[in-house]
């Protein structure tokens, strides 16, 4: 064989490696759950919390024209809310659902420090020991990282998925081998997201603020804000 037909092989095969590449890789939008009364004021949001009015109003506004080849959501309440502003086929997975807060489910930040305080500056020391009788943030992303480890395994094209802040940093701990204590310093506010693709490997692509245009990218930058929970 000569030089010329070796050269056209090991281009064909170069071709070849890169269209399968393209075509397997697997991108993945993970999308914060809009805007309640817990993640404004501070709180232990239960899954029947639903979005505030503010909050649902900016869901419908971010979330029209967004589009996923699948869209996987918490069955939260606020989650399965901020999908049905999306107007797909959506497919609730237990795996998003948020952390079990345990016995402070449902309650404020004050009426614990009230009947807790001990228990809360302890909590606050340390979120990712989770509450008590609850999920610390080790089980989370044991939870969230299986199914994103079973999804990447058997899903390439463009899947989204709606959870809430500390199940992104728990992803993100899990996609990336970050400590978990690394995440609790990246502010996740309601409708923000998080892309990630996986091809052999996960990699981070990109961290903005809903609304996402047809070309993938964020019409807005990333900005930290006060309603994302500690």
């Amino acid at each position: 064989m000569n030089r010329q037909a070796i050269g056209v092989n090991c281009l064909s095969e170069l071709c070849l490696t890169l269209t399968l590449t393209l075509t397997l890789t697997l991108t993945l939008t993970l999308v914060c759950a809009g805007a309640t009364r817990f993640s404004r004021s501070g709180g232990f949001a239960g899954p029947e919390e639903p979005l505030d009015d503010a909050g649902r109003r900016a869901a419908v506004a971010a979330m029209a024209g967004v589009r996923f080849d699948r869209l996987f959501c918490s069955p939260a309440r606020s989650a399965m809310e901020t999908a049905a502003a999306m107007a797909l086929p959506v497919e609730p997975e237990i795996a998003l659902r948020d952390v079990d807060h345990g016995a402070w489910s449902g309650r404020t930040i004050m009426e614990v420090g009230a009947s807790h305080p001990d228990g809360l500056a302890a909590w606050l020391a340390d979120p990712a020991a989770g509450a008590p009788d609850g999920e610390d943030m080790a089980n989370a992303a044991a939870r969230i990282g299986s199914w994103i480890d079973s999804l990447a395994g058997q899903t390439s094209g463009r899947p989204g998925a709606i959870t809430h802040p500390m199940m992104i940093r728990a992803a993100l701990a899990h996609m990336l081998d970050m400590p978990l204590r690394a995440t609790l310093a990246i502010d996740i506010a309601p409708l923000s997201f998080c892309r990630l693709s996986f091809n052999r490997a996960w990699r981070l692509q990109a961290l903005g603020a809903l609304p996402i245009d047809s070309g993938g990218k964020a019409k807005a930058a990333y900005h930290a804000s006060a309603d994302d929970p500690p």
